[in-house]
């Protein structure tokens, strides 16, 4: 392979050494926030999901944070590969008019517009998200406690300064800022069970309802500044939401499976790094692998083809700045990285073909 890396944990290694991998092996999808570096992602998911994982039959769990909860509640509908397709084009198009001074978007203005975005997404299709036959939804939101409980011009400020302290000491201290809330798809008025264990960090599983489906997912994606946190999310505890990056930003998670088989996590990503949230950006030595990762096999690009791309990056967040109003160059810069991202799917489908483990990196 040459712009597709894979990596494993151990317990996930161990396995394919034995069996290979298999779709009846994936019993997790996991889907990370990091805004637009996501693109790169939908030819993988359109191949998983429209052609890999239909040849099996077990439950999956669905667990995303951000644009991955977006990308995982799309693989929810029932034609997922149109969906996907959709998404890459709505997320590539997206464009903010700047009122007269300003340089760039308000929070107001970026959350009233993403809603309307989510509106048109799902509008009367989330029974169709929530009653998917094999998928169970994860939706991951951080809600604000103490300063943060609500949003606010001046609290708001100072209470992620307190939160970034805190956590450059010890994680466990974030949860004295923060919670992690997960909105959690079932059937006949009953949860599904999380697919990973919640010891880690301080946690809340509430159900993600027709009620409350919009609200969560908007949260889920609520970068802070950037957008508007939301209230008070119907079934939910009173508070401010944010996206679900900052509790979980590339969802390092005790993972475990109570059903029969290897029970592997599959995570299509665009890093070999699992950083555990949005603050341990700087943070390097919270990259590294845990025994929480034993199960998973990550699928990431090659730096090399990276290096290949516009501006020899992934799109980021930059971008809105760099490109500033010239929107036919973001979206063409944008465009030609999603497309180019088609070779990682075709890798991909040629590996499990013909599995060469000499590939597969620790991970």
């Amino acid at each position: 392979m040459k712009a597709l890396r894979l990596y494993a944990g151990p317990l996930a290694l161990a396995h394919m050494r034995q069996e290979g991998l298999q779709a009846q092996d994936i019993a997790t999808i996991a889907g990370a926030a990091g805004g637009p570096k996501g693109l790169i992602l939908g030819p993988l998911d359109r191949f998983i999901f429209g052609q890999w994982l239909p040849t099996s039959g077990q439950a999956v769990d669905l667990v995303g944070a951000s644009i991955g909860a977006w990308r995982l509640a799309s693989a929810c509908l029932s034609n997922c590969v149109s969906a996907f397709e959709r998404l890459e084009h709505d997320y590539i198009a997206q464009h903010y008019e700047l009122p007269p001074g300003r340089k760039r978007p308000s929070a107001d203005q970026v959350s009233r517009e993403f809603g309307r975005s989510l509106q048109s997404f799902y509008g009367g299709r989330i029974e169709e998200v929530l009653s998917h036959p094999r998928y169970r939804l994860h939706v991951m939101t951080s809600r604000g406690i103490g300063l943060l409980a609500r949003e606010h011009g001046v609290l708001t400020p100072l209470g992620y300064a307190g939160a970034y302290l805190s956590n450059a000491l010890s994680r466990s201290l974030l949860d004295a800022w923060l919670e992690r809330v997960v909105f959690s798809s079932g059937q006949g008025g009953q949860m599904h069970a999380l697919p990973f264990a919640v010891g880690d960090y301080r946690t809340r599983q509430i159900a993600l309802t027709v009620d409350n489906f919009m609200a969560a997912v908007q949260a889920s994606c609520s970068i802070p500044f950037a957008l508007r946190a939301v209230p008070n999310i119907p079934g939910a505890p009173r508070g401010a939401y944010w996206d679900g990056g900052i509790t979980d930003y590339h969802l390092h998670l005790d993972y475990r499976s109570s059903r029969p088989g290897p029970g592997l996590v599959l995570y299509p990503h665009f890093q070999p790094q699992v950083v555990p949230g949005w603050l341990d950006k700087a943070l390097r030595w919270r990259h590294k692998s845990t025994p929480f990762l034993d199960r998973m096999v990550l699928l990431a690009p090659d730096p090399q083809w990276v290096q290949a791309l516009p501006n020899a990056k992934l799109p980021d967040r930059t971008d809105f700045t760099r490109y500033a109003q010239d929107l036919p160059a973001r979206i063409r810069v944008w465009t030609e990285a999603a497309r180019a991202s088609a070779v990682l799917a075709e890798e991909f489908a040629a590996w499990l073909q013909k599995p060469d483990l000499s590939e597969v990196r620790a991970l």
